[in-house]
């Protein structure tokens, strides 16, 4: 994707109508691309060119956009990085890929002497926000330069970014995604499925650093008002929904959880919602029932993808949404499901998802190894398992490392969840593998009650027995107050193991 070129058009046909909104401000098409044009005058004077590596460090606002699309003007390479990743977490991640520039915001702790002693490769420190000696300022500078830049000619197979995630695994990733790659979520979801419409009023509380954060950044110049949130809060999520009639939402699974649990969820009404997409929920039909009082034109979906993958790739028709699906493969992505030695099984029987197409990443920044054990002949080995049914519809069973092996018989994790979640009490729930002397593992379920609640072992245990079959029952229930995540709000089961 050309963002230079993109923006153009988008600001021809909607000039003065609003782009996005940031706490109550409206920010129209011509503000955003004139501040863009200003931003790239800037990064062109302190060196930035094609292939140069701009590490972004902050939460979500204006300056994050106008930063992301200032880059890929330019044909630079953008290193967004969690803003929950602690100091010594981003020097790991800033020496890794050598950055030579990183935009920040200073909190009390900012340091800049620190953080270039630590990375020797940063050129230059730029402040969105403040000013700091020995740090470029954003704010003192930005208006000397123009609001003019021209549309450059972008090589799509150029680097466009790098986003680093730990995943599940923990081990941190640096995913590249070309130039092309940023069509990806906009061919999938506008383009193909046709999930907005003109106009529409979509709001993210998803990081910009993240594949859901980057997503909701693009649709702006899709024609979709994005309602900007500085962090996830859920009480200000489900404010937001009902103040800007939002007609869509894409979330991860914990946010949604957080949203449903507010006493003012049950006496909000938002009947401008369609849809809302949760990626990995579990859902129950009395979760969906209990949603549709609130929001009655809506439909609760799932989807499928991977940063890997430029996702999402798979989605549901909305005219026609599965209960436990994750929907159906875009045409332009092969997806199979394969047993361990990579041959294909037939319909109906689970094994590892794997994906190929246009949008799978060539790798992983410096990895050529992680790379060469992930992507085999073209094809990414997600390692996720899932199955197809007779309709082509995928269904999501668990992790590779999720599969629990109770006296050689194979237990889903994501199954046994989807039953605790049901129960009435329940947050929260992970379920893990725990090695056992006579059964070689049993089943661990680390459950986080409801705020007020109180739970028993033996409650969670007893509903189990009610719902799956005695191998599959939890031997061990622990409880806690909330589950460790990564940023984009994954749990990470490997810390509960």
């Amino acid at each position: 994707m050309n963002i230079g070129k993109v923006l153009r058009e988008i600001v021809e046909k909607r000039k003065d109508e609003s782009a996005f909104v940031f706490k109550d401000v409206d920010y129209s098409y011509k503000t955003l691309e004139e501040n863009v044009n200003r931003y790239a005058n800037l990064f062109k004077e302190l060196g930035v060119e094609k292939g140069t590596k701009v590490a972004i460090y902050m939460f979500n606002n204006p300056e994050y956009l106008y930063s992301y699309f200032a880059i890929f003007k330019i044909g630079a390479i953008a290193v967004p990085l969690d803003h929950r990743l602690k100091l010594e977490e981003v020097f790991i991640l800033l020496n890794h890929c050598k950055a030579e520039f990183l935009i920040t915001a200073p909190t009390k702790e900012f340091n800049p002497e620190l953080i270039k002693n630590s990375v020797p490769s940063l050129k230059n420190i730029v402040l969105a926000k403040g000013d700091f000696e020995g740090c470029i300022s954003i704010e003192k500078t930005i208006n000397n330069f123009s609001i003019d830049f021209p549309v450059l000619d972008i090589d799509e197979n150029l680097i466009a970014a790098i986003f680093y995630t730990s995943g599940t695994t923990g081990t941190p990733k640096g995913v590249i995604w070309t130039y092309r790659h940023l069509d990806s979520p906009i061919e999938t979801i506008v383009k193909h499925y046709r999930y907005f419409k003109e106009r529409d009023t979509c709001v993210c509380p998803i990081p910009f650093s993240h594949n859901g954060g980057i997503v909701g950044v693009l649709l702006i110049l899709f024609d979709v008002k994005l309602v900007i949130m500085e962090y996830y809060h859920p009480l200000e999520l489900l404010i937001n929904l009902q103040k800007y009639n939002v007609n869509a939402i894409f979330l991860v699974p914990t946010m949604f959880i957080g949203m449903m649990e507010l006493k003012k969820f049950d006496e909000t009404y938002l009947p401008s919602l369609r849809w809302a997409a949760v990626f990995g929920a579990p859902f129950s039909p009395d979760v969906i029932k209990r949603f549709n009082k609130v929001a009655p034109h809506a439909i609760l979906l799932s989807g499928y993808g991977l940063t890997e993958s430029a996702a999402p790739n798979v989605l549901p028709p909305l005219d026609n949404v599965k209960f436990g699906s994750v929907g159906k493969p875009v045409p332009w992505v092969e997806v199979k499901i394969v047993d361990a030695d990579g041959v294909e099984v037939p319909k109906g029987e689970v094994g590892e998802i794997i994906m190929k197409g246009w949008p799978i990443t060539p790798g992983y920044y410096n990895q050529p190894e992680l790379t060469n054990e992930v992507i085999k002949d073209g094809w990414l080995y997600t390692g996720d398992l899932g199955k197809f049914d007779e309709d082509g519809y995928l269904y999501i069973v668990g992790r590779k490392k999720d599969v629990i092996i109770v006296g050689g018989l194979n237990v889903y994790a994501t199954e046994v969840e989807g039953v605790i979640y049901k129960y009435p009490k329940v947050k929260e729930v992970a379920v893990v593998g725990v090695p056992d002397k006579i059964m070689g593992e049993v089943v661990k379920a680390v459950v986080v009650p409801k705020e007020g609640e109180e739970i028993t072992e033996d409650e969670i245990k007893n509903f189990c027995r009610t719902h799956l079959a005695s191998y599959k029952v939890p031997t061990i229930v622990e409880f806690r107050k909330e589950l460790p995540k990564t940023g984009s709000g994954k749990i990470k089961k490997e810390v509960l193991r």
